[in-house]
């Protein structure tokens, strides 16, 4: 959205975020209580809240922020009416030129219309074309949460201002609820666990491109061994293709003119931008397909490519795992006949189903509809878009669906699935969209039955999507303590004094040998100390290993649950514990032996 747009969008707003929209101008007033020298830029409602952003004649603190609110509560009180008017365009200028306010003079000399929507309340006169509440006492419980800083109109080389972020709801319960949301999401961030359990790290030198560490890099092969065994079984074939291409294949597929923005693009021997290193699988698959003549019985033809990407991405929207510019995408391109389209679709719906229940993972679907930039006819997106609703309307059933005008790839219409984590957070991870456009661009086409030749068409879908994103995510959703199978270390052997050590090591042995990751923390510390730092690791099992348990070729299981199973055989510990795995169960241990 524009910064005009985030000002004054109108339509959109539903009765949450024109709560909000009236929080910014409340908070706004009372920062002008407190500065009259203030400039406002502006300040829509966001999700989950509001914001505004001021020139201010010194740097606020947190300190600053129960001044604002109790200020707030007192206009809110007050009941003051939201009163709406229109102003012509010199008018406006000129009131805002004499009260430099420079941010808004701005914004009307970019606006077209000849007349400018203007809100009042109290004493505070703001450039708005709402919507509003009818009055300030109609704000719900609210809490102004940080201080930040902002580029006016995103861009670096204007002024820097100062963003005062603020919550609201329509009840006390609502916001009680967000603010423990927040706190938990703190606990869980998948940063601060990631540093702390050793699994991932990221380098000033490249940015957005993390270094696996040997425990996340345990989680990121065991996702990928996992994706590898089921889509041998649905009859997917793997294939990997170059890092760097020629600029005529992102020419071809569309790329260059539509996400060159997002492309790392090379210089090589005096070729400017002639090479662009792999952002998207699609258009190698595209080449795969046209290595040799194809049947109308090679068809669905399943090519799957575990490749990693990069994608550049400005500095400011780097997050973590979550956006990056380097990461692996479980990616698959599969080769259909139209007629078989449908028939497609539910095998893969099917497949995301099974993959997310793996990780006890809800989700919803969305279209994804045809973008202002775009490859291709009009009448081939209706008929694509039209194929998607009926697969939809079939498979969730009409109106169980979200639908997101605008949002497909430039080549075709989607359908996007929303993953939910354990706050309720929703994500947007896998995607299966559907191209008539590409393999055209490509002139991929098939020996049909009566001997013509045809057009396949490509459906594109991802079930993790970026298995970095996958796993940051995965990270928060578990708050670290991953199912068995997919834990760095399964078990952790803890010898009670250093002549059971030896015990340990075999114990060790006999567990590697079933394929348990174990390891054995020997180390001069108390054992209760050594216990602490296993459940700290989020270590499933730790094996407990004392004179009794070398008697009785035993472990004493204690669970990173703080259960203790106390003593059992080993041979049945390495049974049980072997059983999980491969089932890749949720479950830390039967829960009628606990």
């Amino acid at each position: 959205m524009s910064f005009e747009g985030a000002l004054e969008e109108s339509v959109s707003y539903s009765p949450l975020q024109r709560m909000r929209h009236s929080a910014a101008h409340v908070m706004a007033e009372a920062v002008q209580e407190m500065f009259p020298d203030a400039q406002f830029a502006i300040g829509p409602a966001i999700e989950d809240g509001f914001y505004y952003d001021f020139a201010l004649p010194r740097s606020l603190t947190p300190d600053d922020l129960p001044e604002i609110e109790r200020r707030m509560q007192r206009i809110i009180a007050a009941k003051y009416p939201f009163v709406q008017d229109r102003w012509p365009r010199e008018k406006a200028l000129e009131y805002f030129r004499q009260r430099r306010q420079p941010y808004k003079v701005e914004i009307i000399e970019h606006l077209f219309d000849q007349e400018v929507g203007i809100y009042q309340q109290g004493n505070f006169l703001d450039l708005c074309r709402g919507p509003h509440v009818e009055n300030t006492g109609q704000i719900g419980p609210f809490k102004l949460m940080r201080i930040a800083g902002a580029y006016w109109r995103g861009d670096e080389m204007r002024d820097r201002l100062q963003r005062i972020y603020g919550t609201a709801w329509f009840s006390q319960e609502e916001l009680d609820q967000y603010l423990w949301q927040l706190e938990e999401a703190q606990k869980r961030d998948h940063r601060k666990l990631g540093r702390e359990l050793e699994l991932f790290h990221f380098d000033a030198t490249a940015p957005g491109m993390p270094y696996w560490l040997p425990r996340g890099f345990k989680v990121l092969l065991e996702l990928i061994n996992f994706w590898r065994v089921e889509h041998e079984k649905r009859g997917y074939q793997e294939i990997s293709a170059p890092l760097i291409n020629e600029r005529t294949v992102w020419e071809t597929s569309g790329h260059l003119p539509h996400y060159a923005d997002n492309m790392f693009l090379l210089s090589i021997n005096g070729v400017i931008n002639g090479y662009g290193i792999k952002a998207m699988n699609c258009p190698n698959a595209m080449m795969v397909f046209n290595f040799k003549t194809r049947s109308y019985r090679d068809l669905p033809l399943r090519l799957a490519d575990c490749d990693i990407l990069h994608r550049h991405e400005r500095s400011g929207t780097l997050h973590g795992l979550l956006r990056v510019q380097k990461f692996t995408q479980d990616d698959a391109h599969v080769f259909v006949a139209e007629e078989q389209l449908e028939d497609e679709y539910e095998r893969i719906l099917k497949d995301i189903d099974f993959f997310y229940s793996i990780f006890d993972l809800k989700y919803s679907l969305r279209l994804g509809t045809r973008p202002d930039s775009y490859i291709g006819d009009m009448e081939t997106w209706n008929r694509a878009e039209a194929i998607l609703r009926h697969i939809l309307d079939k498979y969730a059933g009409a109106g169980n669906y979200a639908v997101e005008e605008g949002d497909g790839a430039f080549y075709g219409p989607k359908i996007d699935i929303l993953m939910e984590d354990a706050l309720g957070r929703s994500w947007q991870m896998g995607t299966i969209q559907l191209d008539f456009q590409m393999p055209r661009r490509f002139q991929c086409a098939y020996i049909d039955r009566d001997g013509s030749q045809r057009t396949p068409v490509v459906i594109h879908r991802v079930i993790y999507g970026s298995l970095e994103r996958f796993i940051g995510i995965l990270i928060e959703h578990t708050a670290g303590a991953f199912p068995v199978w997919l834990a760095p270390i399964q078990a952790m052997l803890i010898p009670i004094a250093d002549r059971h050590a030896a015990y340990a090591e075999r114990v060790r042995e006999v567990l590697r040998e079933a394929g348990i990751r174990v390891e054995v923390d020997a180390r001069n510390e108390r054992m209760n100390a050594r216990i602490r730092d296993a459940q700290l690791q989020k270590i499933p099992y730790m094996l407990i290993v004392g004179d009794q348990e070398e008697a009785a070729s035993a472990v004493s299981v204690r669970l990173r649950s703080n259960v203790n199973l106390k003593s059992i055989p080993l041979d049945q510990f390495r049974a049980q514990a072997s059983q999980i795995i491969k089932a890749r169960s949720k479950d830390l241990w039967p829960q009628e032996a606990q």
